[in-house]
């Protein structure tokens, strides 16, 4: 089993500073969230929301302040600073976007990365974003379906082009290319979700963290989706619980139902003072990284 630090809603110079702690302390990988803006007036309902007002349920993590870099941005500069590390967007809204600006940063966030990208994507929820950018909010999860199979042609080096029912690309070439295949994870546990998870993916990223009856219940559903798509290729399984760390317990979800990553977040969970300058939080938050480090990540492998 991999665990992968998410730095989700850190500051910037604080995210860059853990993730290089978490390369020499022997995570497997850090994991980036996609969000391009906070609107103002916001009329979407987050898919899975809890509360009365629709908005994620983040907590005071979910506030305008919150830094939102661009996830392909700052994958080109966490391989600056790291040597080891996987970089996974959980998830990235890839169809608010449209299909060659995806190609391009990815496949250019993987050949400065030396192929350490894992592509989650998500067909995201927040109707401002693709308003904003011009892609039909409507069709995202259709579009989604065949962006993820003209990707992988667009990657392949050399002239390439694709052929599909939204998106139709003539010959060209479209370097540099991936060295390897960039892995790409479906997100989400909504029906269609894990439908396309286990038709056109990878692996599959969570939504989410998740108590262990809800894990179950949707690892059981993804089982399922796989079985019926008839697959039987190696597949990625990312999953956060709510749960204290408990290496058993990792243990047991990857011998039931073949989880192979689990995602944490010692970095941001961290008793950190707010009214703390800057490098006291910062400190507090690689303290914290290297314990869950110690107890969990070196006795795992």
């Amino acid at each position: 089993m991999r665990f992968h630090q998410a730095v989700t809603f850190l500051p910037v110079d604080q995210a860059l500073a853990v993730a290089k702690a978490a390369d020499d302390q022997g995570y497997a990988g850090v994991y980036l969230s996609d969000h391009m803006f906070f609107p103002r007036e916001r009329r979407s309902r987050y898919t899975y929301s809890t509360r009365e007002d629709g908005a994620p349920g983040f907590g005071d993590h979910w506030d305008p302040d919150t830094h939102w870099p661009d996830p392909l941005c700052f994958i080109s500069a966490l391989a600056a600073v790291t040597s080891r590390l996987r970089f996974t967007t959980g998830v990235y809204v890839a169809p608010a976007r449209d299909l060659i600006t995806v190609a391009k940063q990815v496949s250019t966030a993987a050949a400065i990365s030396g192929d350490r990208v894992n592509l989650g994507v998500g067909v995201g929820w927040s109707k401002e974003e693709f308003d904003a950018t011009g892609q039909d909010f409507t069709t995202r999860g259709r579009r989604l379906d065949d962006m993820i199979p003209a990707l992988r042609a667009l990657w392949a080096g050399g002239w390439v082009e694709y052929h599909g029912p939204h998106y139709d690309v003539p010959a060209m070439r479209m370097e540099p290319s991936p060295g390897a295949p960039v892995p790409i994870y479906g997100g989400g546990h909504s029906a269609p979700a894990l439908r396309r998870a286990a038709e056109l993916c990878d692996g599959w990223i969570a939504a989410g963290a998740y108590s262990v009856e809800e894990a179950r219940l949707h690892l059981d559903a993804l089982a399922e989706a796989r079985r019926r798509a008839g697959r039987q290729a190696p597949f990625t399984i990312f999953l956060s619980l709510w749960e204290r760390p408990d290496l058993d317990l990792y243990r047991r979800f990857e011998e039931d139902h073949g989880v192979t990553d689990f995602l944490c977040a010692p970095g941001l969970s961290a008793h950190v003072d707010a009214d703390a300058p800057p490098d006291q939080q910062l400190r507090t938050r690689l303290e914290a990284s290297a314990r869950f480090a110690e107890l969990i990540v070196h006795k795992a492998g």
